[in-house]
């Protein structure tokens, strides 16, 4: 929104400097993106006419013009006002016209002017253009001199005749502030901020003076709730639109096209309402307001054709469209030069038909920006009005009386305000005497409860008022946000409890990575494909609108992320690789999904860097066992076989805790290493983050003063059963003295029968109050032998 500081001071004029009343908008909420000059500095320059034009003797492009500067009446020269002679080289001087005129000494932007000589000819001044001026930047385009109006009072300094000790502002609005379209909208913010006088421009209903009327029917009553219509006839439309009109327009970043097109857009500017005139002998007999039909075209004022579109609201008559309403007319009823009838239209369409199409058309207007945010249906029918009566007083002519076609317009639903909600969510103190005197400078409509309760009916215009939080904003804009104290958080900032039962994901992030570990971040989107190999659900969860194709499913596994890292690397010439990888993934359940946390990693290569002092080996599924236990540290875990679609059948475990499945682990399936081209076996393992979240806390214990003793027991078992069960049954059995049991070697081969395997035990016996006798640990063993035969028929091996 581009608007003269002069214009706007018409309205309301507070006792602020321009950058004051900058500040102000601004810490309202209204920015003011820039503050630039009207025109840039000059002086010595006043309105003259020219009484006399004659050929230069000595140059065929040039004349000797005598000009007056104070009425055309001679004076002394000792007073400074006479009949100058000036050489002057533009093609649009003649006598009579009023130009600016730079008299000897005048400092311009790009020159001073200097008592001179054009070829033999004293020239006492120069006749200025807008260029020489320095005012093309502010819209005023002309050739040659700058002419200005009749009625230019001859001798008045031209910067005060031309209003050039002016500023434009340029607000940048947010989305929500449409009422501040219009310039008597920003006065009305500016009298609410500053408690000024606000003056707005007294409207009064055109009496019909001729009885002419267009048929108005509206198909679409919902698209457009308010539809006003007037005919005006004889006017005049090749008159020029006066200059102050002209400058305020050009101000605001508009040209001058037509008095009657003028006015419709000086309308705009000032209330924010879009109209627009259609040629009345260029229109039917009716108009109508629908939606345009499927292959129906419009030749538009900006030269487009677009073809229109089902959900495009049309202005037409009963034989073609005449405009897309609230966006742009068409150039078949537009008004010329030679229009003397015209149909004049104020409307309100609404937002959700209008927003959206600058997109689908290609193109915006002033018009489409307002109505796409909401122009106030409460004011309508007075820019109807106020338009009327600048073209009769301008453009001369009749007006007949306006045809309004009314259906259901929104109404403005109450606003509950309660002064104590207020009080806290600004964190002032503000009363309901304040809040009532707040509420009335923004001109309110509001009644008020015994409980301090405001019931708001917000104005027609401001469409963003809508909760109890939109008018505590609109409390501490007229407030002052400047004026709010700024106060710490009064609340302490203690750090939060966390108990030593649990295990944080940044503990289990420095363990890998002291381990030799480094960790990854993968995208949440996965190739179908890597579903399909990992996934140990087959309920895969798709996504409906993917980023690209080799996206296209959420993962519910870590494991193709880390194998697609393992590869980028092995594509760098990286030989040993250790990754990992805490993130979510995403399961498809009966009732909804499920999106538990994990943790993942992958290790592939030798077990340490190359090295001189120990033999290089691959990494193995007991080297990542041990990463696994140091991860789940104080807890017993355990591993059992498991067959997983993705894993080495023989050499994959499930892991288990507490007699729950917190995760697996295992080498890459031979025909997965295959399909990704890996020279050699990677072993991975995934963990639920739930699980390892909690933690068991050290109990303490008594340490024995007596030394330990070792027994090595090796029992014989059918080759299928597992060690760690016969440990477990050991453990359960809870042996007296026992302060330990582990298996430190399993054999098979000469000596052993076909089917059969030895594992020996190292049990360490230990008591906390005497030395253990012979007697006391062999009837130890001896139990535990027993509980061994018994359970899993193992035998003592001799």
């Amino acid at each position: 929104m581009k608007f003269s500081e002069s214009w706007l001071r018409t309205f309301v004029n507070p006792p602020l400097t321009s950058s004051e009343l900058a500040h102000t908008l601004t810490m309202a909420g209204l920015e003011v993106e820039a503050i630039e000059p009207v025109a840039p500095m000059f002086d010595k320059v006043v309105v003259a006419e020219v009484l006399s034009v004659s050929k230069h003797p000595d140059a065929d492009r040039l004349n000797v013009c005598q000009v007056s500067t104070n009425g055309g009446e001679p004076v002394p020269a000792e007073d400074g006002h006479k009949v100058l002679q000036i050489v002057c080289g533009a093609a649009n001087v003649r006598v009579g016209v009023k130009v600016p005129c730079a008299l000897v000494g005048a400092q311009l932007p790009d020159m001073t002017i200097k008592q001179t000589k054009v070829r033999g000819v004293e020239s006492s001044g120069m006749l200025c253009s807008a260029k020489e001026l320095g005012l093309q930047e502010s819209g005023v385009i002309s050739e040659g001199l700058l002419l200005l109006p009749e009625d230019a009072p001859v001798g008045t300094a031209f910067r005060e005749y031309y209003d050039l000790d002016d500023s434009l502002f340029t607000l940048k609005l947010t989305p929500n502030r449409a009422d501040c379209l219009g310039l008597s909208g920003v006065a009305r913010e500016v009298a609410s901020i500053t408690s000024a006088s606000f003056s707005p421009v007294t409207i009064e209903p055109i009496r019909n003076t001729i009885d002419d009327v267009m048929p108005i029917q509206v198909e679409a009553p919902e698209a457009c709730p308010l539809y006003c219509g007037r005919v005006i006839r004889g006017v005049r439309a090749d008159v020029a639109a006066p200059s102050w009109m002209v400058r305020r327009l050009e101000r605001s970043g508009l040209h001058s096209i037509s008095a009657v097109v003028d006015i419709t857009n000086y309308v705009l500017l000032e209330t924010g309402q879009p109209m627009h005139a259609f040629d009345l002998a260029r229109t039917g007999s009716r108009i109508t307001v629908r939606y345009a039909r499927v292959g129906e075209r419009l030749q538009l004022l900006n030269g487009g054709n677009p073809v229109l579109q089902p959900d495009m609201l049309l202005i037409a008559d009963d034989v073609r469209p005449l405009a897309l309403a609230g966006i742009m007319g068409g150039s078949e009823s537009s008004v010329e030069q030679t229009t003397t009838d015209i149909f004049l239209e104020s409307a309100f369409f609404n937002p959700a038909v209008i927003a959206g199409k600058s997109f689908v058309l290609g193109f915006g207007s002033d018009s489409l920006y307002r109505f796409e945010r909401g122009v106030d249906y409460g004011g309508t029918r007075n820019a109807m009005e106020r338009a009327t009566g600048l073209i009769l007083e301008i453009c001369g002519g009749k007006a007949g009386p306006v045809t309004e076609v009314r259906n259901a317009l929104p109404q403005p639903v109450p606003v509950r305000l309660r002064a104590a909600r207020a009080r806290r969510v600004l964190g002032i103190a503000l009363d309901a005497a304040e809040i009532t005197a707040l509420l009335q400078r923004l001109q309110f409509e509001f009644s008020v409860s015994e409980e301090e309760v405001f019931h708001v009916v917000p104005p027609t215009s401001r469409f963003d008022l809508a909760i109890e939080e939109d008018l505590i904003e609109e409390l501490g804009r007229i407030y002052g946000y400047d004026r709010i104290p700024a106060r710490l958080p009064s609340s302490g900032a203690g750090m939060l409890p966390v108990t030593e039962a649990t295990r944080m994901p940044a503990r289990l992030r420095q363990i890998l990575v002291a381990r030799d570990y480094q960790e990854v971040i993968n995208y949440a989107f996965v190739d179908a494909a890597w579903e399909a190999n990992f996934s140990a659900t087959r309920q895969s969860v798709l996504l409906k609108n993917p980023i690209s194709s080799q996206m296209a499913v959420m993962r519910s596994s870590l494991a193709g992320g880390l194998l697609a890292n393992l590869q980028f690397n092995l594509n760098r010439k990286q030989v040993r690789v250790r990754l990992f990888e805490i993130a979510r993934c995403f399961l498809k359940q009966d009732q909804g999904y499920a999106q538990p946390e994990k943790l993942a990693g992958l290790c592939y290569g030798s077990v340490l860097p190359e090295q001189w002092g120990l033999p290089a080996r691959d990494v193995d599924f007991y080297d990542v066992r041990a990463d696994i236990e140091a991860l789940c540290w104080p807890e017993k875990i355990r591993f059992e076989a498991m067959v997983y679609p993705a894993l080495h059948p023989g050499k994959s475990a499930q892991i288990m805790l507490d007699k729950q499945v917190i995760g697996w682990l295992g080498e890459l399936h031979p025909r997965l290493q295959q399909q990704y081209g890996l020279p050699g076996s990677a072993v991975l393992f995934e963990l639920d983050m739930d699980a390892l979240a909690v933690r068991s806390l050290p109990v303490a214990s008594v340490v024995s003063r007596f030394p330990p003793v070792r027994r090595d027991v090796a029992v014989i078992v059918a080759e299928d059963t597992p060690a760690q069960a016969l440990v477990e049954a050991l453990r359960e059995s809870k042996l007296p003295f026992v302060s330990d049991i582990c298996v430190f070697d399993v054999y098979q081969g000469k000596g052993i029968e076909a089917g059969k395997k030895s594992l020996a035990f190292r049990v360490l016996l230990q008591d906390t109050e005497k030395t253990l006798t012979d007697a006391d640990i062999d009837q130890v063993i001896a139990r535990m032998v027993a509980v061994l035969e018994d359970r899993f028929a193992a035998k003592l091996r001799s």
